[in-house]
């Protein structure tokens, strides 16, 4: 009798430590700092979550709003997340400049939807001609970083705009209701933002910088040296859970923005599916075919540092290459 109570009694003891044992070790918790306000542009980042894809890497992935690329860059730099999504030219520029330790790990917009929205009543058709007009601009925005070299080659003096500093959030209300004249988006965001124009019986006319022929690398995924030297593995699995994120979001974007939006209510279905639609055509595109899904080609890489550098003054022998690195890319 005592036998059994004895054997009993380790019995129990091993089917209670058998759930522990058997959930293997804890995820890995990463957090991924945007570039902006959460629009339908990041819901395959808000899917790829929602369905359980970094989970599968063993990665429990927080996200958080984005104020700018440069604003991401700093916060990489900073330790305050691991990952983030910034625009390759604020990362070149931020190498550049301070040697700030980031690097883009996963090219995400092969070629760049940069654009000045403004208003069809403004009379503004191109970018010649701006002398005098007051655009609204986040702190460290790419666009602003673009902008000179766009300027000049359409003929306008970029050093007689007044740019009006604001919060992402703010900017089309401000340019809606006529208090700027222009405000810079991604072209992908114009469904939604011409939406609420329309409302106030106002239209938006998209100015795209690759009109002036700017074709150049926008929307990277960036982290930090320290993490691709000390924790290699994880960034392989971040990565891993990334492609899988915008392959699905591809293939299935009404399901995608439903998981967006349930994450961001402030977004409608609609407008998200705008949006997302958009995206993918700068992501799954003849260029990544050519190069590998995130994967920058050297020409490419070579004229996006090109234009950085004319625009900020900038060493133009510098070489770009030493702010990527893709080596972790399934």
């Amino acid at each position: 009798m005592v036998r059994k109570t004895i054997a009993a009694g380790l019995c129990a003891l091993m089917l209670a430590a058998a759930p522990a044992s058997a959930q293997g070790p804890a995820p890995d918790r990463a957090l991924l700092q945007l570039d902006w306000i959460p629009t339908g542009e990041h819901a395959a980042y808000f899917a790829g979550v929602g369905r359980g894809f970094w989970r599968d890497q063993g990665i429990e992935l927080a996200l958080a709003r984005g104020y700018g690329s440069g604003d991401t860059v700093n916060k990489l730099a900073a330790g305050a997340a691991q990952f983030g999504v910034a625009d390759l030219g604020a990362v070149l520029a931020a190498r550049a400049r301070q040697d700030v330790p980031v690097k883009s790990i996963s090219a995400v917009y092969t070629h760049s939807p940069h654009s000045l929205f403004v208003l069809r009543s403004s009379g503004i058709t191109t970018f010649r001609g701006l002398e005098g007009r007051r655009i609204a601009v986040t702190p460290g925005n790419s666009h602003r970083l673009y902008f000179p070299e766009v300027a000049r080659r359409a003929g306008t003096d970029p050093e007689r705009i007044t740019w009006v500093n604001t919060d992402a959030s703010a900017m089309a209300a401000l340019l809606i209701t006529r208090r700027v004249d222009a405000a810079p988006f991604y072209s992908i965001h114009h469904y939604y933002t011409n939406k609420a124009a329309l409302s106030a019986r106002e239209e938006i006319v998209v100015l795209p910088f690759v009109e002036t022929g700017f074709a150049i690398y926008a929307a990277s995924v960036a982290t930090t040296d320290d993490m691709l030297a000390k924790n290699p593995e994880l960034v392989r699995r971040f990565l891993r859970g990334l492609q899988k994120s915008f392959e699905w979001a591809r293939d299935n974007q009404a399901e995608a923005c439903k998981l967006h939006v349930a994450r961001n209510p402030e977004v409608a279905q609609d407008d998200c599916e705008g949006s997302l639609k958009a995206v993918m055509g700068f992501v799954f595109t003849d260029h990544a075919r050519e190069t590998g899904l995130g994967r920058f080609g050297a020409e490419r890489l070579a004229n996006t540092w090109r234009v950085v550098a004319e625009s900020l003054q900038l060493p133009p022998a510098w070489d770009p290459a030493q702010a990527v690195d893709t080596s972790l890319l399934p």
